[in-house]
């Protein structure tokens, strides 16, 4: 596995959307690099995207967005749940200075971005899904429960501590929401409505988001196509510089 990147260092931000504050971590970039490049972490926790959030910097702006904010000091900015995650991010795009972003997500955070994408069409020149999950038969717990399994075999357990921190201060509860909300969610019948260009990328031994289901995703998108990576569900830490090279549109 790859050593923890010496990417550029990323500041702190706190964005008012609505009666909320969004904190994000990001870095401005090279000055003339490409679209920025927003990320959407799964599950609420954004520290296993920094390694691939300090890749994009090297080449253009780039914001990770710290949704829901369970491990934020002032709480959450939002309910735990698709819709107003996805209505949220949708405020945040809006309000953002520039032009059309790269809007990537990771598992969870890929329906986040789907449906926050088309929200604000404006405002999303690319859209990455990240390992979007969940296909139709892992929308009940059982299946769900041995597709983790599955892929649990093929990841590496130093990502936890990545992970943890923010579950943690979820709770939980508030994943089990989320976690459902997502099961409840049909990301191929949003897809047909998304113009922009759509990559959807993930690993090959990933259970919960396999290559036949990248496959279908992308054939519902207008304009799809499909990468597929090494390694598993987690691949975005464990592969940052690829993760970024995905992400990297002029």
């Amino acid at each position: 596995m790859p050593r923890e990147s010496d990417g550029p260092l990323l500041y702190v931000r706190r964005d008012r959307v609505g009666p909320a504050t969004v904190r994000s971590f990001g870095a401005d970039g090279p000055g003339a690099g490409g679209r920025t490049v927003v990320l959407i972490p799964g599950l609420g926790a954004p520290g296993y995207l920094l390694r691939a959030a300090r890749e994009c910097a090297r080449h253009s702006p780039v914001r990770l967005l710290d949704l829901p904010g369970f491990a934020d000091p002032d709480g959450p900015a939002c309910p735990e749940t698709l819709g107003a995650l996805a209505g949220t991010v949708a405020r945040w795009l809006a309000a953002a200075p520039g032009g059309p972003v790269v809007l990537a997500g990771h598992s969870t955070g890929a329906l986040v971005a789907l449906h926050a994408a088309a929200r604000v069409p404006h405002r999303v020149g690319t859209l990455v899904l990240l390992a979007p999950v969940f296909p139709p038969w892992l929308r009940r717990a059982l299946p769900l429960a041995a597709a983790f399994a599955r892929t649990a075999v093929h990841e590496n357990p130093a990502v936890l501590p990545a992970l943890l921190p923010h579950y943690a201060g979820a709770g939980v509860g508030r994943l089990v929401r989320y976690l459902r909300s997502a099961q409840a969610d049909s990301p191929e019948d949003a897809l047909p409505s998304v113009a922009c260009p759509v990559l959807v990328a993930g690993g090959r031994d990933d259970a919960l988001c396999p290559p036949g289901w990248m496959h279908d995703l992308a054939r519902r998108a207008p304009r799809g196509r499909v990468v597929v990576t090494s390694g598993a569900h987690a691949f975005p830490h464990w592969y940052p510089t690829g993760t970024a090279a995905l992400l990297r549109v002029p």
